[in-house]
């Protein structure tokens, strides 16, 4: 099945580099740990971000939470592409077939729709509000958007373990 991918994954899955990862010992488990901790430092940073917009943790300022989540999500959002991209390539052509990875993909599109109809669309009237101030409709909307695209994501991800595991997808 895998002579049924794009040309571009089954390159990357037959790559010297892709090979040196399915050899390493190492290498595979360390990115799948690294994609691990980083998924959770990403997801704790967008809960926050998330819960303020929707109103929660209202003793602060909610600019001030945002800003310094945003940082973190940042920082972990950049540590999962980089091993997911390591744990991608071993199985390229494989992984580049299963649909359900293919949705997470989707998902990881449309929560990064979510961050900009934020950064454009809300952020400026959440910025200076005091602590208590309550969040505006749109910006409560992006944070409930975005908690259902993250969850999302991370169970497509979890799916896409499973169904490699046990062989339940032959994609």
């Amino acid at each position: 099945m895998t002579d049924q991918a794009p040309a571009i994954f089954i390159a990357l899955e037959e790559s010297r580099f892709a090979a040196a990862i399915r050899q390493s010992l190492w290498l595979y488990p360390a990115a799948n740990v690294g994609h691990i901790i980083a998924l959770v430092f990403f997801a704790g940073s967008v809960a926050v971000m998330d819960v303020r917009l929707l109103g929660g943790l209202a003793a602060t300022a909610p600019g001030r939470v945002i800003a310094r989540a945003r940082w973190f999500a940042i920082a972990a959002l950049v540590a999962m592409a980089l091993t997911g991209f390591l744990l991608f390539a071993a199985e390229a052509s494989h992984v580049s077939l299963n649909p359900v990875f293919q949705l997470k993909v989707a998902l990881i599109g449309a929560g990064l729709v979510n961050v900009a109809l934020y950064e454009f669309g809300a952020k400026r009237a959440v910025e200076g509000l005091p602590p208590g101030a309550s969040i505006p409709a749109r910006a409560r909307i992006v944070g409930a958007v975005s908690l259902v695209i993250w969850v999302a994501v991370a169970a497509c991800g979890q799916h896409c373990v499973f169904l490699t595991s046990y062989g339940r997808v032959n994609g």
